[in-house]
């Protein structure tokens, strides 16, 4: 399998503190345990490597008594431990063993937000960095292979998503074969796990609506009648596949208008692959009806990735008027508005929202389409 190098890599220097725990969160199969044994291999002196499925670590951590820890990790120049977010006590043990040893280097992995950070949040308060890990990003695609390379496989990333394995699978079948099983072995494994839910068929179900609906606001209300279940859950449902790494929720900006829609969110997927993957549909992109959901998908999450990676601070929102004007993502930056509609079309002409411009003086528009994408995304 080809390494495709990704951002942390060239960014690990500035993110690892000694004294802190550097914390690496994503969706599983995304390459969080790759990448960190990849950067490890380079380090210098003694590693210690652990795991979340580690019962002696469980026992360990347990046992909330500073010698015991330190009997077993204070040798170690480098401390790793995977899928984190398994172990009870995690976050109070790595605070005891950080004020005894503020020169220890500590990376801890998790592809569960919501349980890791709960683990390792409140507890290490001052003493955590936490790092996102997406599907590879365009701007990585770039920096391995060149601009050019994403024009010619755009239609796959389209189609496949960009999970690690689908860049690298031979062919489509491959492709499709691997987001399957993600898709039915490793997806909901955490909130199945840890929230004590007895099957996925529920969030399976809630998946595929949110599916059919990219690029438009989702009604709770629907959402329920249609699942059968309540409200309540359908919200908390929400919650944690978006804390789980799965699905994004935008929301809609208001500032000054009574007829703009505020009240209500989209949804995004993370990888258009497990969107795919989730309505069991890997046609190509000239036999398909949903291109420009899929273009929408994937222009606002690759830009998430860009923010992150590049360190864009900004608020991110839709915009609707009732009377139907509307913009796609609207990033709050700097004291300023940036307004962009995404069109998998280049030639279908697209409406200037003009009361956006009107009432917002200090505002950027721009159209993102397949011709001009790049920059934008990387």
């Amino acid at each position: 399998m080809n390494w495709i190098a990704r951002h942390i890599e060239n960014q690990f220097e500035n993110l690892q503190k000694t004294g802190k725990v550097l914390t690496v969160l994503g969706a599983r199969r995304v390459g969080k345990t790759s990448v960190i044994q990849k950067i490890l291999e380079k380090q210098s002196g003694k590693i210690f490597y652990g795991t979340g499925d580690d019962q002696d670590l469980h026992d360990l951590f347990s046992s909330k008594r500073l010698n015991i820890i330190s009997s077993v990790l204070g040798g170690y120049d480098w401390i790793f431990i995977d899928e984190a977010q398994r172990i009870p006590s995690i976050g109070l043990g790595l605070k005891m063993f950080i004020d005894a040893n503020p020169k220890a280097n500590i990376i801890a992995s998790g592809s569960s937000s919501f349980e890791l950070s709960g683990q390792l949040g409140e507890p290490l308060t001052g003493r955590q960095i936490p790092y996102t890990l997406f599907p590879v990003s365009m701007i990585e695609i770039r920096d391995n292979y060149k601009q050019f390379h994403i024009y010619q496989n755009l239609h796959n990333y389209l189609i496949f998503g960009t999970y690690p394995e689908t860049l690298t699978a031979k062919n489509s079948f491959e492709k499709q074969t691997y987001l399957l099983n993600l898709r039915n072995s490793y997806m909901f494994k955490d909130i199945l796990e840890l929230e004590n839910i007895r099957n996925a068929s529920k969030l399976n179900d809630l998946l595929k609506l949110i599916a059919f609906q990219i690029g438009n606001e989702v009604s709770l209300n629907e959402l329920s009648n249609n699942l059968g279940i309540a409200k309540q859950t359908v919200e908390r449902y929400l919650d944690l596949l978006e804390k789980a790494f799965i699905i994004v929720k935008v929301r809609g900006y208001s500032s000054n208008l009574r007829k703009e829609v505020s009240k209500t969110s989209r949804y995004y997927f993370r990888d258009n692959g497990i969107r795919n993957a989730i309505i069991n549909n890997f046609n190509p992109a000239d036999s398909r009806m949903d291109m420009g959901m899929l273009w929408e998908n994937f222009c606002v999450i690759e830009r998430m990735k860009k923010q992150a990676y590049k360190g864009i601070f900004t608020n991110n929102y839709f915009w609707r008027t009732y009377d139907k004007q509307e913009i796609d993502l609207v990033e709050e930056r700097n004291g300023k508005l940036f307004g962009y509609k995404f069109k998998w079309n280049p030639g279908k002409k697209v409406r200037t929202p003009k009361s956006f411009l009107n009432t917002y003086s200090n505002s950027h528009f721009e159209i993102i389409n397949p011709d001009n994408f790049i920059e934008f995304l990387c």
